[in-house]
Order: C-alpha cells, then structure tokens, then sequence
C-alpha cells in the first residue's frame, strides 16, 4: 500500500480494550495502584487457557472501564516493544502503484489539493440539569436486573456458609459435580432454578401475560452512613479510603460488616486484584488466614469469572477455572470450585449430548460401532449471565412464536419481516440503508416502527433517517423511544437494531424482555467486526443458531475504501487504487516517529490536503498502554490540538474525551466547561454531566481510541496507528474493524511489516464461551436449509 494505493506491506476483544490485554498494577503494595486498578475495570488475569492476553481478546474488558487512571503502563498487546524488522518497507508494488513513495505518504497527503474543509458540527444544546445522566441511567438499568437477580437467588434457599460442613442437599450437589465430571450425569441437573414458566401458547390462543421489567429509575447513592463505615473499616486494612464509594454500591448497606467479615469481598469492587484484596485480609484477620480460606477461594473463583465476562465469556470450563485458581496459589482448585458450588457463588452447567439410536433385540447389532462423540464440557458461570442467556433466549422464542405472519411486498428483507417475528440481515456499512429503508416502509404500513443504533453519532451516517434513531442505551433508559405501557413493555410493532454485534448479553435481554408478544425484531448488522465489548456475542450465536430466516445484503460498500474493507473481510489486503488519496500509507520505523506522524496527520496533512478539519478526524490504535497506545498519543495531541494545564481534574475546556458512562459502552464528547458538580461535556447533540467524583474513573481524553471504543461510530477521516509493538495484538476482525471507521480517508501509520497481512489472512479473534446458541436450539426448532 502506498500514496494512493494499498497493498499488502513487502515480505489484535474496550476504556478499552476488547476483553483482555489490560494493563497491571506497578505494585501491588501501593495503594494508589489499588485505587488506579479499581478505576480501570479491565485488566484480564491468567484465568487458565480460557484467557488470552492479545489486545484484541483485551479491548472489551478495558472499554468496561474506560477510565482514567493510569493502572501502570501495560505493554500493547504483541509484547516486544521497538520496531519491527523491515518495519518502515512497503511492498515494491505498492510503491509502484500510485506513482509516488509510501515513504513520502504524509507528503502526499499535503501536496493533493483540498476537498473543501468540512464544517464541525453544531454545538447542541444543554440537556436539562434534572435529566438523567447516562451513567445514572446505565446503573439504574443495571441494578434493575441485578434485584432480579437476587429474587431470583432468593428462590432457591439460604446458600451453604463457606467453609462449614457440608450435608443435605450442598452435599448432593458436590457430589452431583463430581458425577458430571465423570459423566455419569448432566450438569442440568446441577442448576436449581425454579420451574420454568409454561411456554407461550401459539398465536391463535390468548398468549400469556407477560411480566417485563418497568422502565428503570434513578438509582439511590450510597447513603452517607455506609459510606463512612466502609472508609473505617478500609482504612483499618490499609485500603484507600477512595474505594470507598464503590464498595458501598457495589456491596450495599451491609458493606462494612461484609468486609470486616469476609474482607476477600473487596474483589467485587471493579479492577481490585487478588494481590490486594490478599493483603487487605491479611490485615484485617492477621496471620490465621491462609491461601485455602473457603471466603478467599469462592471469591477467587467469582473473580475468575467475572474477568472471563470482561473477554466476552458468559461461562468458563471448568478446568480453565481450576487452572487460574491454582495460578492464584489455591492448594486444592477442585476442592475450591466445589466449595464455590456449594456456596451459590457459580453455576454448573452442561450441555445434554444427544441418546445414542437404539435398536430392537431381533435386529442385528451394528458391525462397527461409531466412534463417541467426546461429551459436552463441563461450564461455570455467573448467576447474572446465567439468568441474562435464558430470559434472552426465552424472549426470542417468544417473539419468533407470537407474531401474526403477514404478506408484505418489497425487498427480500421486508417480505422476511413481515412473515417472521425475528429476522437477522447482514452486511457491511452501505447495507444500513436497507434495514432504515425497511423501517420507513413499516411506518407507511402504519405500524410502531422504531431504529435503534449504537451510539450517537451513527445518525449522521443514516442521513435524514437517522433523526428519529435513538441508541439502544437511550432506550433502555427511558430517555428516548415511545416510552412504555403498564406491563412494561415498549409501544412497538418492529423494532430495527443497526449495529447487533454491539449488544451484549445483558443489554439484549433488557432490550427484546421490553418488546411485547407479536413485535417484530430485526437485528442487523455486519458479522465481521470486532464483537462486543461486554459479556456474549448475542448476534454470533443468534446466527449460528440458525432458528430464523437470516438475509444478506449483496450492497457492495462504495469507493476505494469499501473495496479494501471488503477485501480484509474475507482475508485478503488488497492492492487498491486510490487516485483521490482516500488512502495513505505512512511507513514508520518505531514508536516515537509513529506518535510524531501521527500528530502531523491529525493537526495539519489531513485537514489541509483532505479538507477533513481536526475535530472530525479520529485516531485509532491498538491499546492503551506502550509508547504508542491511546495514552501516549493523548498526550501528544493534546499538546498539539489544545495545549493547556489540566485544570479540571487533568482537563481543559475543548478537549476532546472518551467519556464511559456505563461498563463496556465509550461515547466521544469535548468538554464546554467546568463547575463545583462536576464537569460538562457535550456528546453528540447532547450535553452531558460528569460528577467530579466520576471524572477520573469515566473520562479518558479522546483524540485516540482503541477499535473497541470506535466500533459502531465512524468518521470523515481516520489514522489507524500500528506501532511495532502492536503486531501481536492484531487479528483480521481488530483490521477490519479499525480500517472501516473511516468514511472519507485512512491513513495508515504502518510499522508491523508482515504483521498487517499475516493478520488480515490468518488473525481470528479468539472464540468466546456461551450458552446462548444451544439455548437457542433447543426452544426454535431448526428450519429447513
């Protein structure tokens, strides 16, 4: 690739990072670090061969924390730091193509003439001081599932106190742990849930009532008093008083007897490691407690799982469980997961392996019998992503089942929609127009159409259809949509989901348990880009499970940059003519020219050869940490762009910022200003409040994001940034993801060499662990092929 011209160069899931690559704390001793490690929710831990540590596997478990303490300056993933050999080469044809040097790639850039400056957006306007907060309403939303969660837990009898002799049924149930191992039982017989409900009737009967969750409310802080003892009792174990807030919300009203109790609860709280939470027992309980305490080993085993939800698993097998608990020193992992058990802190699970085909006496046996199909393994997970699978499922079904099938004309999509309650389209960026086009003729149709994106900024893509679109956050929330009747549910006939891959588990249950029995669901979305940065990958498994009609779109993306994504999405990178300069290669020979190039791109080539001013130019680059992450080049731009002291807790008026107002979810925003609440930002056509308490953990500065945190947004230009160093972190979802944020121009500041096209043929992401499809597959019966 070169000037105008991509090619493959001469011979990585999120804030945040995809789950994975996060960064550790320089020590564990110090207490700034904790406070740093809880602010950053993101690191992952070697929880056994489940976990990967490439910055693709880590975006997602980053981006849940997107926040702005430094938790120490973690490598990108891909290790070795420096330059790659041959690193600043390109191919030989590359530099043919395009008649011009890739090595004068940002020269290039200045010397073509200007398409015209592009305007920066408008200045929204302020949100009213008595709205709702993002952040306000993502945990609302949250803690609203979480109580039924609890009720739910509720429901299945008083848990067995870790570390007491075990009998009755918590002795029952380890057995029945060890049976499944063995295979002489299913792990379905491990999970005591309460009877499911009986399923829907078909359409024509009168369907059930369904109960749905309300529309969430504000939730309460953290009343003072709490608030108070947990600071004692963590000041008495040498913890940072900063914490806290958090363990007060994170732990409840009890939370300082639960500490003083089991002081291992203190992992609970977001980016706590076990180090820490070790050393704050230690001086809570003194030497008697040991590396086999039954609190320290079932809150070890939570940890575990819940840093797999920060990858995208929504279970682990069992062994990948053990093996992190004996990376953390627990003597006996097997005896520590069944103390986990036994306790209600995990579930088992396992998928039943279907009978083997019997025969009567009088027939003959078969000659040869087929070999065994190796069994099921066995998996451990969360209550939360337990009970967010099955009511997902369970809500799919029922969609698929109550809808009034319809003859509608028009595309294959709408014909599909109007016979089918759930539909799934595919495709890249231009195919969006096909699911829009399919909600404005629902409307004609006179039916309750709504189009749910992503985030913000993905209106401005949809044109004039995107003025009615609302974020799926939003949604939820209850700040945007047709609000909700007395059962809950959304006043809906078809709801359009653009950007499906970004849903996690727990969002999509909230989302389709809202929709009422005969609405219609179309998830659309493009199968190749980075999954999502929170527990699941709901639309993988819906199409994996192929239990709906399932349409893809043939609409090629236009230009020059749809056919080097399109090419990347199927393996290939593609030599691409560019004669507008809509692509730009920039060969670099280590970190520091990269961050160097990488300011001249954003601050003067692009905005005055493109005419794509700053404001509208993005940075995407592998991870946060090294000496070309999203930290390093932060600073750099900054310097550059709005130079300044950081008066605002590090920030000044105009900076541009990545502001997280919920795990696993990252929107862009400058900040207007700042006053004694806090600092206000606008994001998007809305102005948005930052409580000072929250602004070092949500707020990071923006000029450069990682893939997880761009995904679902794109821009007039980009300037992907691929360090030496980063060459370990890449895949062909991280490429494909990164490359197609761009709308207008990409410039690639190139230092892997091979790297690029080794990943672009061979990178796939690694798998995340699910229940989602199987669920799926045993309530919808298979289609015909």
């Amino acid at each position: 690739m070169q000037g105008g011209t991509t090619g493959a160069p001469a011979p990585a899931p999120d804030a945040t990072e995809e789950p994975g690559t996060a960064e550790e704390p320089r020590s564990a001793d110090e207490a700034a670090d904790v406070a740093d490690a809880a602010a950053e929710g993101q690191a992952a831990d070697a929880a056994g061969p489940a976990e990967d540590d490439t910055e693709d596997e880590a975006e997602g478990g980053a981006e849940v924390g997107a926040e702005g303490g430094a938790a120490g300056d973690g490598e990108a993933a891909g290790g070795a730091e420096g330059e790659a050999a041959g690193g600043a080469e390109v191919s030989a044809e590359g530099e043919a193509a395009g008649g011009a040097e890739a090595a004068a790639g940002d020269q290039a850039v200045d010397a073509a003439e200007p398409a015209g400056a592009a305007e920066v957006g408008a200045e929204g306007a302020a949100a009213a001081a008595a709205a709702l907060s993002d952040a306000q309403a993502e945990l609302a939303a949250q803690r609203e599932l979480r109580a039924r969660i609890e009720a739910r837990k509720a429901e299945k009898g008083g848990p067995v106190a870790a570390g007491a002799k075990l009998s009755g049924t918590a002795a029952d149930l380890l057995a029945a742990v060890r049976a499944v191992e063995g295979g002489a039982a299913s792990g379905s017989t491990l999970y005591e849930a309460p009877e499911p409900a009986p399923r829907r009737p078909a359409p024509e009967a009168a369907p059930a009532v369904t109960v749905r969750p309300p529309a969430p409310v504000r939730a309460p802080a953290p009343a003072p008093g709490t608030t108070a003892a947990v600071r004692e009792v963590l000041a008495k174990g040498g913890a940072p008083e900063a914490l806290a807030g958090q363990v007060a919300a994170t732990l409840g009203e009890g939370a300082a007897a639960a500490l003083l109790d089991d002081p291992w609860q203190l992992l609970a709280v977001p980016g706590v490691r076990p180090e820490q939470a070790d050393g704050f027992a230690r001086a809570l309980l003194g030497p008697a407690c040991g590396p086999d305490d039954p609190r320290r080993t079932v809150a070890l085993t939570v940890w575990i799982l819940d840093r797999a939800a920060l990858q995208g698993h929504t279970a682990l097998e069992i062994q990948a469980v053990r093996a992190g608990l004996a990376g953390h020193a627990v003597p006996d992992p097997e005896s520590a997961v069944e103390e986990a058990v036994a306790a209600g802190a995990v579930l088992v699970f396992q998928e039943e392996s279907p009978e083997p085909e019997a025969y009567a006496e009088d027939d003959e046996a078969p000659e040869e019998s087929a070999p065994e199909e190796p069994a099921s393994p066995v998996l451990l997970g969360l209550d939360r992503y337990a009970m967010a699978e099955e009511s997902l499922a369970d809500a799919l079904a029922r969609l698929a089942r109550t809808v009034t099938a319809a003859e509608w004309d028009g595309t294959e999509l709408e014909r599909a929609a109007g016979a089918h309650g759930l539909v799934l389209h595919t495709g890249g960026e231009a195919s969006r127009a096909e699911p829009v086009a399919l909600a404005a003729a629902a409307r004609a149709r006179g039916l309750r159409t709504l189009v749910a994106i992503h985030a913000d900024d993905g209106r401005r893509a949809l044109g004039a259809a995107g003025e009615d679109a609302v974020t799926v956050a939003a949604l939820l929330s209850g700040r945007a949509g047709p609000g909700r009747d007395e059962e809950g549910a959304l006043a809906l006939d078809l709801l359009v989901v653009l950007d499906a891959p970004q849903l996690d588990v727990e969002s999509a249950a909230m989302l389709v348990e809202s929709l009422p029995d005969g609405c219609r669901l179309v998830l659309s979305g493009d199968p190749g880009v980075l999954g999502a940065p929170g527990a699941g990958q709901v639309f993988t498994d819906v199409l994996a499970a192929r239990v709906c009609p399932r349409i893809a779109s043939r609409l090629p993306d236009p230009g020059p940059l749809g056919e080097l994504v399109s090419g990347i999405g199927a393996g290939e990178l593609h030599q691409v003519e560019a004669p507008g300069k809509e692509i730009v290669i920039v060969p670099v020979r280590d970190a520091g020219e990269a961050v160097h190039r990488t300011v001249q791109l954003v601050a003067d080539s692009v905005p005055r050869a493109i005419g794509v001013p700053s404001e509208q130019t993005q940075v995407v680059t592998v991870g946060h940490g090294g000496s070309a992450g999203t930290r390093a080049l932060n600073t750099a731009l900054k310097q550059r762009l709005n130079p300044g002291p950081g008066r605002f807790g590090g920030y000044d008026v105009g900076d541009r910022v990545a502001y997280a107002p919920a795990p696993g979810r990252t929107v862009t925003g400058t900040v207007l200003s700042a006053d004694a609440e806090g600092l206000r930002l606008r994001c998007g056509d809305e102005a948005v409040l930052v409580p000072r308490e929250r602004v070092e953990s949500e707020l990071r500065h923006g000029w450069a994001l990682t893939a997880h945190q761009a995904a679902g947004t794109r821009w007039p230009a980009v300037v992907v940034v691929l360090p030496g160093d980063a060459a370990g972190g890449l895949s062909r979802p991280w490429v494909y993801t990164a490359f197609g944020r761009a709308e207008r121009h990409l410039s690639v500041v190139h230092g892997v060499d091979q790297a690029l096209p080794r990943a672009v043929a061979e990178g796939v992401a690694p798998e995340r662990t699910t229940r989602l499809r199987p669920l799926l597959e045993t309530l919808l019966a298979v289609p015909e092929e």
